[in-house]
């Protein structure tokens, strides 16, 4: 399958999906640990990519995204942002809603 292929279907059978550098327990840089406390302080079961163990997705996702940086958080389908788009979503509890909203809609 064609790393695009992968990417995409991460997405589709992912609710809520954060492309990270490490794991939610031990990020690998600041940014990844911004995102993935925000995530997880929403309460909500969610995936994650290690991409610093996918380079092929590590140099893939940014062409299909059209976003440059890492982490990326996708809800629902849709890129959401980077740790600072995160964060600030979060401390307006508009991220909690966002992910809240698209769990519900996939449990239901």
């Amino acid at each position: 399958m064609d790393i695009i292929e992968t990417i995409k279907e991460q997405i589709a059978n992912n609710t809520v999906l954060l492309y990270m550098k490490g794991s939610p327990n031990a990020p690998q840089c600041g940014f990844s640990a911004r995102a993935a406390q925000a995530v997880m302080a929403c309460g909500e079961k969610f995936a994650y990519v290690d991409i610093l163990q996918n380079p092929e997705i590590r140099a893939n996702l940014p062409k299909y995204a059209n976003w440059p940086t890492f982490p990326q958080l996708w809800v629902g389908g849709e890129l959401v942002g980077g740790s600072d788009i995160m964060a600030e979503l979060f401390e307006k509890g508009e991220l909690q809603d966002l992910i809240k909203s698209a769990v519900q809609k996939t449990d239901a």
